[in-house]
């Protein structure tokens, strides 16, 4: 394990079939049950930008090497990884170059590299919950309350079967 958090950029795209049941992963509070990165799953989600070509793009903050070995598993049921890099060169940061022993701890690096960001494509949570992003053949993601999802049958779609 590294002694510092080390920030990554994510691009991945939601696997097939599985955009209603991240949906209700992260509306029930789910999304990462069981790791020790906590709530970061929902907050990255919140955070996330979709591009017109569907990948989703995030900064994850990660104490792991390799990047990501105990958040891959739960991002992996939900997406297809595309690209894990550094997210800023590390020679600019004030741990890694020696300038502030634990810098990291307490960085703003996140929130700078989030920024840019927020202005490329559109709200990844915005477009799951307005089935933007490609569901099960047949069906789509409805969330009358954006605590609960459930899943319905479109009328168009023969022999699908509906998951409530």
């Amino acid at each position: 394990m590294l002694s510092c958090a080390v920030r990554y950029l994510v691009k991945a795209k939601v696997k097939p079939g599985k955009s209603a049941c991240l949906l209700n992963s992260i509306d029930n509070g789910t999304l990462g049950k069981g790791s020790i990165a906590g709530d970061e799953y929902i907050y990255n989600m919140n955070e996330a930008r979709l591009n017109p070509d569907g990948v989703t793009t995030w900064v994850e903050t990660c104490f792991c090497d390799p990047p990501l070995a105990e958040e891959r598993p739960y991002w992996e049921e939900y997406f297809d990884f595309l690209s894990v890099k550094d997210a800023h060169a590390r020679r600019n940061c004030r741990h890694e170059n020696g300038a502030e022993p634990w810098a990291c701890c307490n960085c703003d690096c996140t929130e700078k590299l989030e920024r840019p960001i927020a202005s490329q494509g559109e709200s990844f949570l915005d477009a799951l919950r307005d089935n933007r992003i490609a569901c099960d053949p047949g069906t789509k993601a409805q969330s009358s309350n954006p605590r609960q999802v459930s899943i319905v049958k479109d009328q168009n779609a023969p022999g699908q079967r509906a998951a409530l």
